[in-house]
């Protein structure tokens, strides 16, 4: 069978060595003669996974013991509705940096709970081209509770270059991008990323902490299973996690480890990148809406001109084996998604079907 390349924006593709251990484990992990599905996550053996993934974790990203390591429940939807029940009210207010669809939905479900000044930092030239407002332009808080931003745009294919400034705790919505660039975790007080892009399946977040912010928030009013505090106390396990998200993400860990850290992965990604790039900027068939300097590496949305040529491309592209490219419903077009697991196989056959497709309809 030949193979087919996954490009979507999540759940996307894991490393194909990561899903064959996995197959080769899955009814009989560690020679106990059961899935690791079946394995109660009080057992020693499940307790050593738990452990070694959060170790690895820690090594791949430099987390020192100032920040607190979740393995939590739900979805990145989950964590943006929790960080302002335990942070934000009436008398104090939040700062949320809009630059797309996911952090615009953070601030709107934020301002359910409190005061939110909410800075729209896209800006479109006269030629639809979109970039990000240098940070001196915004209007910001005085003394936020915290500043909200989302790195990486997945949607719209928007990137900050570096971390964002401010005043108080800063909050970021690391899903699209975690573990693919050289962070300083230090800069950052929270850190959230679903799993299911660059870090495992759907099901499972990954929250990052840091101890001092943990105390500052208030949960009395709220249920047990979402106060960071008590979780953190309980290893992630005050009651069932989501275990075979956590298995998979520890192999994931270990197969990073392996290809050589975070560090590999940012030169992989711009490598990526830029070949998918340079090859749409090479005339008018393909266009990439976003400027040069705020272009994400992991998420390339692209249109052709004649936009009755999309579901073509789409189509002809999934018979190829090329799947998952279909751009969001809310702005259209393709979006090719280069997650860590993404190899530089998979976006040379991309390019080369795109050649093709243009000499066919251009």
């Amino acid at each position: 069978m030949s193979r087919t390349f996954n490009f979507c924006a999540g759940p996307a593709a894991l490393p194909q060595s990561v899903m064959l251990k996995a197959q080769q484990e899955l009814l009989d992990w560690k020679g106990l003669g059961v899935s690791v599905m079946e394995v109660s996550h009080r057992s020693s053996e499940y307790q050593e996974l738990a452990n070694k993934a959060e170790s690895d974790l820690r090594a791949l990203m430099g987390i020192g013991e100032q920040h607190a390591v979740l393995f939590m429940h739900g979805g990145a939807t989950h964590q943006f509705s929790n960080i302002p029940m335990g942070l934000l009210n009436s008398d104090v207010e939040a700062e949320y940096i809009t630059n797309g669809i996911w952090s615009d939905k953070a601030a709107d479900e934020a301002s359910r709970f409190g005061r939110v000044n909410k800075i729209n930092a896209i800006c479109t030239d006269e030629n639809n081209l979109r970039s990000l407002i240098e940070q001196d332009c915004w209007e910001r808080s005085s003394s936020p509770v915290y500043t909200h931003y989302t790195p990486n745009e997945t949607i719209e294919g928007l990137r900050f270059e570096q971390a964002v400034s401010s005043k108080g705790p800063l909050v970021a919505d690391m899903s699209s991008c975690i573990l693919s660039e050289n962070i300083d975790v230090n800069d950052f007080d929270f850190i959230y990323a679903g799993a299911q892009k660059n870090i495992g399946p759907a099901g499972m977040t990954l929250v990052i902490v840091k101890h001092s912010l943990i105390e500052q928030m208030n949960f009395e009013h709220l249920p047990r299973v979402l106060n960071y505090q008590i979780q953190s106390k309980q290893g992630s396990m005050l009651n069932t996690p989501p275990t075979f998200a956590w298995y998979l993400a520890s192999l994931v860990f270990e197969w990073l480890i392996e290809q050589g850290g975070v560090v590999k992965m940012e030169e992989l990604a711009i490598e990526k990148s830029k070949m998918l790039y340079d090859f749409i900027d090479r005339d008018e068939f393909y266009h990439n809406p976003v400027a040069i300097k705020n272009r994400s590496r992991m998420n390339i949305p692209f249109i052709i001109q004649d936009s009755n040529l999309n579901p073509v491309f789409i189509q002809q592209a999934t018979e190829a084996g090329l799947v998952g490219l279909k751009g969001h419903r809310s702005v259209g077009g393709m979006r090719a998604s280069l997650y860590n697991s993404m190899p530089i196989e998979g976006v040379s056959a991309l390019i080369d079907f795109m050649q093709q497709f243009k000499q066919k309809y251009g």
